[in-house]
């Protein structure tokens, strides 16, 4: 890679949809802290626009990431990237739909990035690790969180306490995995994926997936009173009524975007 290429790239390879991919092959994809700024500049493009639905996080060269830059860690620390987390990704609140799709390696920080992700595609020559224990460290940003929500509990736990790989198609016989593609399949089936979300409401997506968030672990009644102040507005919207008139009318609906 000429080192003037950018660490990560975007493109709109269909309307609606912000393909974003970490573009630092020759050490697959490693974060380091002029990779995390370059992605959260990216994803605080697909939040401000209002023209795009949903984002594609992919990496350059045959893998989706290696996770921190070991190289650069003992002098630039934890690519973080201010609350945000990990490339402005781990900890941040998204509001748009984002895909991962994963060929090669997603390790460490890389399988945190997937794990932020709500959909994953990957190929069947694609593996998921942490190994953050052989190297002395925590998977702080999601990993130790987030997988035994996942995973079964004792899967995620022999992925965690030992470093243990987790082949792509096991990760999808655990339901890890949403689309399971031959090699270099991946981002095809993500960008479907991504055509299936942006061919609905923009609204209505949004707020599904912030009730998601906002609900996850309470009981039904407490998650109750977080959801309806959020949804009891949505059914008053042009978008809703379009919804039930192209259902009588048999039609596609003609969303505003």
């Amino acid at each position: 890679m000429d080192s003037r290429e950018p660490v990560v790239t975007t493109a709109e390879p269909r309307p609606g949809v912000l393909l974003i991919t970490l573009n630092r092959p020759r050490v697959r994809n490693a974060v380091d802290q002029t990779l995390a700024d370059a992605l959260d500049s990216a994803l605080t493009r697909l939040e401000s626009d209002p023209s795009l639905c949903v984002g594609v996080l992919s990496g350059a060269g045959g893998h989706f990431c290696s996770g921190m830059d070991l190289k650069a860690f003992p002098d630039q620390g934890v690519p973080l990237v201010a609350d945000r987390g990990l490339g402005g990704l781990t900890r941040a609140r998204i509001r748009t739909p984002l895909i991962a799709a994963v060929e090669g390696a997603a390790v460490a920080g890389g399988f945190e990035l997937a794990l932020a992700c709500d959909l994953v595609t990957a190929s069947d020559t694609a593996f998921f690790a942490l190994p953050e224990v052989a190297r002395g460290l925590i998977a702080a940003e999601g990993g130790a969180i987030r997988l035994p929500g996942r995973l079964p509990y004792h899967v995620a736990m022999e992925m965690l306490l030992t470093a243990a790989p987790l082949p792509a198609a096991d990760a999808a016989r655990y339901g890890l995995v949403n689309r399971l593609t031959p090699e270099g399949g991946a981002l095809d089936a993500a960008l479907d994926l991504a055509e299936r979300v942006q061919a609905h409401s923009g609204d209505a997506v949004r707020i599904t997936k912030r009730i998601v968030q906002d609900t996850r672990g309470l009981d039904d009644h407490t998650a109750y009173t977080v959801q309806d102040p959020l949804s009891a507005p949505v059914f008053t919207t042009r978008a809703a009524t379009e919804g039930a008139r192209a259902f009588t009318e048999k039609r596609p609906p003609a969303w505003n975007r």
